[in-house]
């Protein structure tokens, strides 16, 4: 099942079975188009129609994108005929070498179902239940996980670190390692860093290298909440290695669902040996997909050509068209960088109430009391300028 590009045209033509597919490729200057074609033609396929989407895209959350063209080809291309269960088969093995190809490295990798099981089993990976784990105060980890890490972990204890930006500090892993040393204390083994950090902002490879050599010097394993890893690769315009194994990190939670993905993230041993029984750590924690390739297809789709960085970068140009839209408004502050695809601002309550009667849907309780604009993959420039416009006139009231 061959994808065939003709010149002078923009779709991808799919034959699955007696159906044709047709795809357009990405242009973000048209992704509504692109967005509902390939999914509305799917359901075609299926007997179902969908029903047009009239509601604007929001900001709350890159969760709330669909599925990008180019996993939601692999997959209806993956839904043929059979393939071997539980990660035995091809997909898997193609999505696998592609992320090595990414990371140019060999490394180990599983795919889960989401982030808060690719974060709270590697983090289990690294740690026994005495053990502490290090991380940003405002850390996905410990504020948006319900406990996971400390439930798969048997109980191993999360220690809070603070940090301007959203990032850890090499000296407050020191202080937090030598506060105490006895044994009532959980020991210390284990750095959790997130990259792109909760307010959008990134660890540059200098950075990283430094949090590295202070938790090296103390013993500590280093693993990185990617949910966002796309963004900040595309922020910093580095190879994703010079982010990864070359600054130190162990295992990395490399997310695929806020890039364009529908469900799976990636987890990613840099260091092979941690990486022994942890496919039993997935079946355990029920992670083990029995038909992987619905998990692996749309990997392929994302990284082989090259889809998922320009997505980021896209989702990052939108960010920062949005910063520079209201960044001058009065009663407006942006709080923190625009380095990523968010922007965090301060907004007065009763112009958040405003947005959200107009049906705009933003948050404003995530990690930091802020109001979060999340662009994402699909985001376009008629969005920003549409909410900006909304903001602009609200403000001067």
């Amino acid at each position: 099942m061959a994808i065939t590009k003709r010149r002078n045209t923009s779709r991808v033509v799919k034959d699955i079975g007696k159906a044709t597919i047709i795809l357009k490729y990405v242009d973000h200057s048209a992704i509504p188009t692109a967005q509902m074609d390939a999914p509305r033609t799917l359901m075609k396929c299926l007997g179902q129609d969908m029903k047009e989407n009239s509601k604007p895209r929001h900001f709350a959350s890159d969760n709330y994108a669909g599925i990008c063209p180019e996993a939601l080809a692999a997959l209806a291309q993956a839904n043929t005929g059979h393939e071997v269960s539980y990660g035995d088969d091809t997909w898997t093995a193609k999505a696998s070498d592609l992320i090595r190809d990414v990371f140019e490295t060999n490394c180990e990798v599983f795919l889960v179902f989401n982030g808060t099981a690719a974060n709270s089993l590697s983090l289990a990976s690294l740690c026994q239940p005495y053990h502490s784990i290090l991380c940003h105060e405002i850390a996905h980890v410990e504020v948006s996980e319900c406990g996971a890490p400390e439930f798969f972990a048997n109980g191993t204890k999360v220690l809070l670190l603070p940090g301007e930006n959203g990032k850890v500090e090499p000296t407050a892993i020191e202080r937090a390692v030598t506060r105490r040393t006895d044994i009532h204390y959980p020991k210390a083994r284990a750095l959790t860093l997130t990259q792109a950090t909760e307010v959008g902002t990134v660890y540059t490879p200098d950075e990283l290298k430094a949090l590295w050599g202070a938790a090296r010097k103390f013993g500590l394993r280093v693993h990185m909440d990617g949910a966002r890893f796309a963004n900040a690769v595309a922020s910093l315009g580095v190879a994703p290695k010079e982010v990864t194994w070359q600054a130190g990190v162990d295992v990395l939670s490399f997310g695929g669902t806020k890039n364009g993905i529908g469900v799976g993230e990636a987890v990613v041993f840099f260091d092979v040996e941690l990486a022994q029984e942890f496919d039993y750590r997935c079946k355990q924690g029920g992670q083990l997909a029995s038909k992987m390739r619905f998990l692996s297809a749309p990997w392929v789709g994302l990284l082989q050509d090259g889809a998922w960085l320009r997505h980021a970068k896209h989702a990052n140009a939108m960010a920062q068209r949005l910063d520079a839209a209201i960044r001058e408004l009065p009663r407006v502050r942006v709080a923190f960088p625009v380095e990523t695809n968010a922007v965090f601002a301060a907004i007065p309550d009763d112009v958040v109430q405003a947005l959200h009667q107009r049906g705009w849907k933003f948050y404003t309780n995530v990690g930091v009391d802020y109001a979060r604009l999340m662009c994402s993959w699909d985001t376009t420039k008629e969005d920003v300028d549409s909410f900006a416009a909304d903001l602009k006139e609200l403000t001067a009231k």
